[in-house]
């Protein structure tokens, strides 16, 4: 009798549970998003593609001091220094980076190259369109940091 009693007890726990999944089916709106056509909402603290950035008048921030390079725990940064032309400097300080490269293969958007940079020239932007066909795409070098594309997102606010 108590074997009888268990099945009918099973069965209408399931019929609550699959009313439940039901009504959520009818009453919610999906909750995917149409990405790219529809823009992703991402938290302002969110970390994505690495960005070079620029002084107002078009300097460069970065003064090839390799800090970002040295605080990357896995060596996806790698920075050569070069004195500036004092005639046509490229950034406020004596060096700036000649070359700047990030291995996004390697990188584990940590954020320590970006608190390691004084003069904030590397920051972790809104970007997160990182999938690629070739590996040698992975490779960002100084130009592509410097002019990033314009990320296909929206701020949320902080819940």
């Amino acid at each position: 009798m108590s074997g009888l009693k268990d099945i009918v007890d099973g069965t209408r726990e399931i019929a609550l549970a699959m009313g439940v999944t039901l009504k959520t089916l009818i009453t919610e709106a999906p909750v995917t998003v149409e990405y790219p056509d529809e823009p992703m909402a991402i938290y302002p603290r969110f970390r994505g593609r690495h960005e070079l950035r620029r002084y107002e008048n078009g300097m460069e921030r970065c003064i090839g001091c390799c800090l970002c390079e040295a605080a990357c725990p896995t060596g996806a940064i790698y920075v050569e220094a070069e004195e500036n032309d004092p005639a046509k400097p490229l950034s406020p300080g004596e060096r700036h980076a000649r070359i700047y490269e990030i291995n996004l293969l390697r990188c584990i958007f940590c954020g320590d190259c970006e608190k390691a940079c004084p003069t904030e020239a590397i920051v972790l932007g809104h970007i997160i369109d990182l999938a690629d066909y070739d590996r040698h795409d992975f490779l960002l070098d100084k130009q592509a940091l410097l002019n990033p594309p314009t990320p296909n997102t929206i701020i949320r606010p902080d819940a």
